[in-house]
């Protein structure tokens, strides 16, 4: 049998400016190799420790691609004679072709499945009040099939009164029923108010960190990007002022910063609305958590201040129900009311009615409310616990709004520890990645709490523990 152990034998090249992980290449090349019969049956791949060496990567990252292929059935453990290629049928082009899902590399996976632990942006599954969601939806159900007409693409009428009203108690907002717009979430808003506002080829504030999909969409979109520094008091406007004053709007998270939990200090709320009352300018609140505020009461919403006129509020339901309801809302100020209502019924209709229908029974008969309320409750537990374990291997842990902020030695790549948790059933997300200036990008982790409980976080502690330790050596 031909042994690989010689320099530069394996068909291995690595990237590493790829949003691609160093692991998902490294498996992806020896999986195609082997497929492809370059690497034929029994041969002997490399030790862990020399293929390492030979990449210029830690241990732990090969040992995790091997696991890979192994469980995938296209190498085994041969004892002392070391991880053999196990034999194949012939290849299919189906086979090797890689997926064409590059652009999702950096986005926190996985989809359509259970919560992983860590993982950001998806509220406690198992405390979802499933019997009670399951009655009201089968209700909705059954009442969406009575209507075979077009639904109204702003959404149902009495979704939006609810939504309407929740706001006016919950954040603070007054607002008409007809100002408020149905979407299918974040996205499709963010989309909904960059068209409205005719936005491509124009300036726009975001936060640095700040929210990668925003980010992303407004690039595609055809927006010319101004990222701002946000410290401990939330964005500082006077640098946005100074390096873009001609922005049209800022894309902005006050409530709660993604992802440093911070909220903007009443100065800067000051400042920020002053400037956009100036400038004729236009401020898109990204409400994301709404009144789920862990740290004392939450502040009123930009939505509700003096000058919110200029404050285009964008709010969810992914992340304080479930994102498989896949419904969010925009409230559009009364002068573009009539243009975000053109948009939606042209382009960007509400999406199915049952799920509108079956949210609406939820908000009225006070079922949202008390959900929250428990859900605080769930979520300040977890997130003591969390803290308290993770803080014996990351001692510079710190709380950020619905998890943890962990920072990483700067020789540990913050994108690599991820690639390797995620083949482990794991699902952090790189601080690193929020950035838009990578080279000041700040190094770490960030944790959510919502999926920690007491059967799976010693595990997950431990297990995240250990990815890191091999990363350090």
């Amino acid at each position: 049998m031909n042994d690989l152990n010689a320099p530069n034998a394996l068909p291995i090249r690595l990237d590493f400016a790829s949003a691609v992980g160093i692991g998902d290449q490294i498996h992806k090349s020896l999986r195609l190799a082997i497929l492809d019969g370059r690497l034929k049956s029994g041969q002997r791949l490399p030790s862990g420790r020399d293929l390492a060496a030979q990449l210029g990567v830690a241990r732990g990252t090969i040992r995790v691609a091997y696991d890979r292929l192994a469980a995938e059935n296209l190498v085994y453990g041969a004892g002392s004679a070391g991880t053999r290629v196990r034999a194949q049928r012939l290849a299919t082009p189906s086979d090797h072709e890689p997926p064409i899902d590059r652009p999702l590399a950096a986005f926190t996976r996985p989809y359509s499945s259970v919560p992983q632990p860590f993982q950001m942006g998806v509220p406690a599954h198992d405390a979802f009040p499933v019997k009670l969601w399951s009655r009201i939806q089968a209700r909705a159900a059954r009442a969406a099939i009575d209507h075979t007409t077009y639904s109204d693409p702003r959404g149902e009428s009495e979704l939006r009164s609810q939504i309407s009203s929740h706001l006016a108690v919950s954040r603070q907002v007054r607002c008409h029923p007809d100002q408020v717009i149905v979407t299918s979430g974040y996205r499709q808003s963010l989309l909904l108010t960059l068209t409205a506002l005719q936005a491509n080829g124009r300036k726009a504030w975001i936060e640095e960190p700040g929210y990668p999909i925003g980010r992303r969409a407004m690039e595609l979109f055809g927006v010319v990007l101004e990222s701002v520094q946000v410290d401990d008091e939330g964005l500082r406007v006077m640098d946005g002022i100074e390096s873009a004053p001609d922005a049209l709007l800022a894309l902005v998270t006050p409530g709660q910063h993604a992802p440093l939990g911070v909220t903007l200090s009443p100065a800067r709320r000051h400042a920020l609305l002053k400037w956009a009352i100036e400038r004729d300018t236009w401020i898109v609140e990204d409400d994301y958590l709404g009144e789920l505020q862990l740290d004392g009461r939450a502040s009123p919403a930009l939505a509700a201040s003096e000058g919110s006129e200029r404050v285009i509020h964008l709010g969810s339901f992914s992340k304080t129900l479930s994102p498989q309801l896949g419904l969010g809302f925009v409230v559009a100020p009364l002068s573009l009311a009539e243009r975000f209502i053109e948009v939606c019924a042209m382009l960007l209709p509400a999406p199915n009615r049952s799920s509108q229908l079956a949210v609406t029974e939820f908000l009225s008969n006070g079922h949202f409310l008390r959900h929250l309320r428990q859900m605080k409750d769930v979520y300040t537990e977890r997130r003591k616990i969390a803290t308290s374990h993770i803080r014996k291997f990351l001692p510079g842990t710190v709380a950020a709004g619905l998890g943890l902020i962990s920072p990483l030695p700067t020789k540990i790549d913050d994108r690599v520890i991820v690639d390797i948790a995620r083949s482990q059933g794991l699902a952090p997300s790189a601080l690193s990645h929020w950035y838009v200036n990578r080279t000041h990008a700040q190094n770490g982790l960030l944790l959510s709490v919502t999926n920690l409980h007491m059967r799976n976080i010693d595990a997950a502690c431990e297990k995240l523990a250990e990815i890191i330790t091999s990363q350090s050596s």
